[in-house]
């Protein structure tokens, strides 16, 4: 997963019946946009995460959701 201040982040809950979350990044302390990230969520409540497999980034401007548990690729 590649984040990027200002992007938003969704995150589902684990059971059945749990809410969503979304909390915006306001930095990045991995490499080239890697976790961990220290996010805002909507309450004001700061945290530094590392997304799991029911997280999706939702970019800046809605852009197109990117799975944490998708194939890494490296170039």
């Amino acid at each position: 997963m590649q984040a990027h201040k200002g992007d938003v982040l969704r995150i589902t809950g684990r059971a059945v019946g749990s809410p969503e979350h979304r909390a915006t990044v306001v930095e990045v302390l991995g490499r080239n946009g890697e976790p961990p990230y220290r996010v805002r969520y909507e309450d004001g409540h700061e945290t530094e995460i590392f997304p799991g497999p029911g997280c999706v980034t939702e970019g800046t401007a809605g852009a197109h959701p990117a799975r944490t548990d998708a194939p890494r690729h490296t170039v």
